[in-house]
């Protein structure tokens, strides 16, 4: 039996780790036993453990209980927790998801003792090195022996930097394994449909009709840290809210800031405002049902650009580059970074765009099994 141990830390790794999770115990329980760390990157209940027990995610076999801190000394402390455990556990591999501290952490703690990384949603790239998340990315697909790319751009990125879509198994950090398997949030996607309809009332919690309402989530630290940007994008989603209401679940680090003294009149703008509604965090399922019934959704989230179009929902990317580019290529969303007026612009364009055909783009939706079946044949 193969021993895998798989790394999260932030919210949507817990979510991607229920695919594989999934896959595991429904077919490949004989073949993959699966041990999962928690760092604690981003760790409190609200934002965690309700993904645990709405997803039927295996609880986490160990948590280092890292929080949150500089990068530097939080990667620092990973490495070092990671490191202990991987020691302990002794895995066949170390599997790891998208582009966080986390991710960077697992990489290196087990390239220095010589254990097989695998890293899913390998290949992707926004080509902007200001970005922790594209050093982490890159990083950690430059030291793994399987990547799983959920796109035909992020395969083509990896082919660019030297990989070769050759190589046969046995594979290794030296002679590394590259696939295009698809995505396995839209696994996850099309597995959670049908039980968000039945379990989420956040619709009705909040007076929201299906397509009479925008989605917007805002929580990088570009567009929330800097005062001109947060700014900006809320003012324009205070104009679209004369137009269609806003539902806008409020990260942490965004609430933060809207609470800060040099904000006190947006605040007071945002309360007054009858259309723009400023919720809680929600939980995966709630998530679902707010993307698939929306009429449009704005966002600075890889995640929920991606999810936008798995709901065939029109998207407004709040970011000056994404990963998505195939998105973009169907011209289903738009870059506006935090412009006041291509929010506005861009809003006006696709909410009045003629419904067409969503091309499938990010596979299947049996990208979790094709990579269990993977790792079963290269050992």
């Amino acid at each position: 039996m193969i021993k895998i141990v798989t790394i999260i830390g932030a919210r949507p790794q817990i979510i991607k780790a229920a695919a594989i999770s999934r896959a595991i115990k429904n077919k490949f329980s004989k073949e993959i036993n699966e041990i999962i760390v928690h760092t604690g990157q981003h760790y409190d209940d609200d934002m965690s453990q309700i993904f645990f027990d709405e997803l039927g995610i295996p609880k986490p076999y160990h948590n280092l209980n890292i929080g949150s801190g500089l990068h530097g000394k939080q990667t620092a402390r990973m490495i070092e927790g990671i490191e202990e455990l991987l020691l302990i556990e002794n895995p066949d591999y170390l599997l790891l998801y998208g582009d966080t501290n986390s991710t960077l952490s697992g990489a290196i703690a087990a390239s220095k003792l010589n254990i097989p990384i695998v890293h899913v949603e390998a290949g992707l790239r926004s080509y902007n090195r200001k970005m922790p998340e594209e050093i982490n990315r890159i990083v950690c697909d430059h030291l793994s022996s399987l990547l799983f790319s959920p796109t035909k751009s992020g395969f083509g990125n990896l082919i660019n930097e030297g990989f070769n879509s050759a190589n046969q198994a046995p594979f290794s950090a030296d002679k590394p394994g590259i696939f295009h398997c698809g995505d396995i949030m839209y696994d996850n996607s099309l597995h959670f449909v049908d039980l968000a309809s039945k379990k989420s009332n956040i619709l009705v919690e909040n007076g929201l009709a299906k397509s009479k309402y925008v989605l917007a989530t805002i929580h990088r630290d570009h567009n929330t840290d800097i005062t001109e940007n947060l700014k900006s994008i809320f003012n324009a989603l205070v104009t679209i809210s004369k137009q269609l209401k806003v539902v806008l679940p409020l990260h942490p680090r965004t609430e933060k800031m809207l609470h800060a003294t040099e904000h006190k009149k947006l605040l007071m703008k945002i309360n007054e405002t009858k259309n723009l509604f400023l919720i809680p965090p929600v939980s995966f399922l709630d998530m679902i049902q707010l993307e698939k019934n929306s009429s449009l959704i704005i966002t600075d989230s890889g995640g929920v650009q991606k999810e936008s179009y798995f709901f065939n929902k029109p998207c407004i990317v709040l970011r000056p580059e994404t990963e998505w580019v195939e998105i973009l290529d169907t011209g289903k969303a738009k870059l506006v970074s935090a412009d006041n007026n291509k929010i506005l612009s861009a809003f006006d364009n696709l909410i009045n765009m003629e419904q067409s055909e969503f091309p499938k783009i990010f596979g299947d939706g049996r990208a979790a099994e094709f990579i269990c079946e993977t790792l079963i044949r290269n050992s």
